[in-house]
């Protein structure tokens, strides 16, 4: 018989492994081509739910011969053909309006501001910070984490 605390300690262990492959099992993509339409199912001629623009980040919840079933920041789900997402990184902004800043911090100087929905490229992570390409496309800047959704 195994001791209780073995019993926990494996039980434990084998929860934070799933966990860690749940996390690692999420797959996002982004849309490559200038405009896409999200369909309402896998096929050329389903309707189209909206249009999604250049960089757009979305988590893909299945795969359906060329097609990717997907869920935007919003909760909106649709169907998009893979052959037109790639796995170029980019967050999107899930505030009202978001401060984007010189460095990884709030005591860093606000260079610019960014709203709701605005897609921007990715550069890198630092902590709770994200590096990000200037909506300008000049030099980079940083943002909160909390206020992105995305890689």
């Amino acid at each position: 018989m195994v001791p209780i605390h073995r019993a926990i300690a494996r039980t434990w262990t084998l929860a934070l492994a799933a966990l860690a492959l749940g996390a690692q099992a999420q797959e996002l993509v982004s849309v490559r081509s200038p405009v896409v339409h999200l369909r309402a199912a896998p096929a050329p001629d389903a309707d189209v739910q909206w249009q999604l623009k250049r960089g757009y980040p979305l988590l893909v919840l299945q795969r359906q011969g060329d097609w990717l079933r997907v869920r935007d920041f919003e909760g909106d789900e649709g169907w998009i053909a893979a052959r037109v997402t790639g796995p170029e990184r980019y967050h999107v902004v899930r505030t009202r309006t978001l401060n984007l800043r010189s460095g990884p911090g709030l005591e860093w100087q606000v260079v610019g501001r960014a709203r709701y929905g605005d897609v921007l490229a990715t550069v890198r992570r630092q902590g709770d910070w994200v590096q990000l390409r200037a909506p300008d496309g000049n030099g980079t800047v940083w943002a909160a984490s909390e206020h992105l959704w995305g890689w």
